[in-house]
């Protein structure tokens, strides 16, 4: 037995064109079936078709903009930290960055070529370490 709630969410459906094809015939079969089905899908089609009488009027957008524009959501916020007054002079707050993207130019070039130089003095210390070389060997003794 289908309870109400999902009898209306599948008419729903089939109002809306939701449904693949099987669940639309499947839902044609029961329009001929299932008499409150049937009813459902009549009233939310009966209630849909007001929503196609014609396009809605400049008013009734402007109003739903006004009320939407008065939501709180939708007033602004202080901001959590109050501008020092260098920043007030400036006249935009100075964003926080962290990584580096945050470094200025050649600062980060810097950084990018110590790290290189880093990695590269790993690399080879981990591969001369590895090669099995006599001067290695005659070091690690018996």
């Amino acid at each position: 037995m289908i309870d109400e709630g999902d009898r209306l969410a599948r008419a729903g459906h089939y109002v809306l064109g939701l449904m693949d094809d099987e669940e639309r015939e499947r839902a044609e079969r029961d329009l001929e079936r299932d008499g409150v089905f049937r009813e459902a899908v009549l009233r939310l089609a009966e209630r849909m078709h007001v929503l196609d009488a014609g396009p809605a009027p400049d008013s009734r957008w402007r109003a739903i903009s006004e009320r939407i524009a008065e939501m709180p959501q939708m007033h602004g916020v202080a901001p959590a930290v109050a501008l020092t007054a260098a920043q007030q002079i400036a006249g935009q707050a100075a964003i926080r960055r962290v990584g580096l993207h945050s470094i200025p130019g050649w600062r980060a070039a810097l950084m990018a070529a110590c790290l290189i130089a880093a990695f590269a003095l790993g690399y080879v210390a981990g591969a001369s370490s590895a090669s099995g070389t006599p001067e290695s060997a005659e070091r690690a003794g018996p």
